[in-house]
């Protein structure tokens, strides 16, 4: 007797083949751990600045800063940017050379480079008129699931003297990383090493990063409500000045009116706020800031405008 109901034999069933499990994502950073929570909160102004941008061309640009303060004296800053054809992403370009200069020759340089396809190069310069202060350098290694980086910081062999930070991040799932940090630091008769713990782990709409050692602790969350509304949540511990802070701000977007509006209020008494109000045609931007912190009975505003 046939086969009447038109079903194929057991033997030639199709089979499932096993699922293709995605791979993990590259953790990124360690110092880009608090990134998402950070920009939540409005940046300090005080004073009036002006700041002119101008791109020389699709490679280069400049941009010019003149500050009033009635904290300190007027001051100018040449910022200049440089970037090469190498992009990677839409944030990532190599190389990259950036430099800014402020009106009494003091200079901050940073030049980034891509030696390869995972290997990244960082070399930080600061100096203060003709005496350098600082002068840093990087090496970074990303793979598919973790990052790994090497720092020095003041390598000095005359003065046996050194700073040297060892970060790294691996990727356990699609929404938890897990890493740590390594601080070493030696110089003529005294030498110590601070290890910190740091765990972030990624939803949909939130965030949260946590940091804990010796030094002291840590933690903030991020949670965009919509497209409009972004809040973040900070706690900062420190067992060698035994001082902690708690913070919350919000970020606040308002596309048909061009607007942004950033506030902040922390456990030191402290509320501010910042307004930025885009001029379309016009490549202007207004930016209003205003600070109180109610313990120390302090009060500073800012006003700018960038062009460009």
């Amino acid at each position: 007797m046939g086969n009447t109901l038109g079903l194929a034999p057991m033997g030639t069933l199709p089979r499932r083949g096993p699922r293709r499990e995605e791979p993990l994502p590259n953790p990124g950073s360690f110092d880009e751990l608090h990134r998402l929570c950070k920009d939540v909160f409005p940046a300090q102004m005080e004073g009036v600045k002006l700041v002119v941008n101008k791109v020389l061309s699709s490679h280069f640009q400049v941009a010019h800063t003149v500050h009033v303060s009635a904290l300190s004296l007027p001051g100018y800053h040449l910022h200049a940017a440089y970037a090469g054809d190498w992009q990677l992403s839409p944030t990532e370009v190599f190389p990259t050379v950036v430099g800014d200069m402020d009106s009494s020759g003091s200079l901050n340089a940073q030049i980034l480079l891509l030696l390869a396809e995972r290997l990244r190069a960082k070399a930080v310069f600061q100096t203060q008129q003709a005496k350098f202060l600082t002068w840093q350098f990087d090496g970074e290694y990303r793979g598919d699931d973790y990052t790994a980086t090497l720092t020095l910081g003041n390598p000095d062999l005359i003065g046996e003297s050194v700073i040297m930070v060892a970060h790294f991040l691996q990727s356990l799932t699609h929404r938890l990383v897990l890493g740590g940090e390594l601080v070493y630091h030696r110089r003529p008769g005294e030498e110590g090493a601070i290890l910190t713990l740091a765990g972030k782990y990624s939803a949909v709409h939130w965030v949260a990063t946590l940091n804990v050692g010796s030094g002291g602790a840590h933690a903030s969350y991020y949670h965009r409500a919509n497209e409009q509304v972004q809040v973040g949540v900070e706690f900062e511990a420190n067992t060698r000045l035994q001082d902690t802070t708690f913070s919350f701000g919000y970020h606040l977007t308002l596309p048909q009116a061009n607007m942004v509006f950033r506030g902040l209020v922390d456990s030191n008494w402290c509320v501010g706020a910042v307004l930025e109000k885009k001029m379309p045609p016009l490549p202007v931007t207004l930016a209003l800031g205003a600070f109180l912190n109610h313990w120390r009975n302090r009060f500073h505003c800012g006003f700018s405008i960038t062009v460009g």
